[in-house]
């Protein structure tokens, strides 16, 4: 069965974004969101309006891949960049927490993830969304490219191939 590490991230991304925003009423951008920066090393904020949906979608990804139940400031330190700073030397900072904690907020309303005493995992709901979604994306691929259909299911191999 395919899990959601071994389907495109980018194509995973855009998929789950997409059914976050159509699926899970508890995860919608507050008023501020579209007037904010993503971080302090960023010039602009995001020109994308759906921003927020598709870093709620990384972040679930995030927290799919990292096993071990991950904190706030890992989110914040994956989330930063290196700040130029005019004729000084460039530093790493990290993201900014509001826009990552309402995420997870909005996220544990949703169940789709749960808070421990060392940091935040996902939950079995979670989990399976992910990888449905990650076979629904494979499925796709190997339609378009059949050398991919290898990594799918018999029984979804010989449909796609048929």
């Amino acid at each position: 069965m395919v899990n959601a590490s071994e389907a495109p991230a980018d194509k995973l991304l855009e998929k789950l974004a997409d059914y976050i925003k159509e699926n899970i009423p508890e995860v919608k951008p507050p008023t501020w969101a579209m007037f904010v920066k993503t971080g302090s090393h960023k010039e602009k904020p995001p020109t994308d309006p759906d921003w927020w949906y598709i870093r709620a979608a990384s972040i679930l990804r995030k927290l799919y891949k990292n096993s071990s139940p991950t904190g706030l400031t890992e989110l914040r330190r994956e989330y930063g960049g290196r700040k130029r700073r005019g004729v000084r030397p460039e530093r790493s900072v990290e993201a900014p927490g509001n826009a990552i904690r309402k995420i997870l907020q909005q996220l544990e309303a949703a169940g789709l993830v749960r808070r421990t005493r060392r940091g935040r995992v996902l939950t079995p709901q979670g989990r399976a969304l992910l990888d449905r979604l990650a076979y629904d994306v494979m499925v796709e691929e190997a339609r378009k490219n059949p050398e991919l259909a290898k990594y799918l299911p018999e029984s979804a191999r010989t449909r796609i191939l048929a």
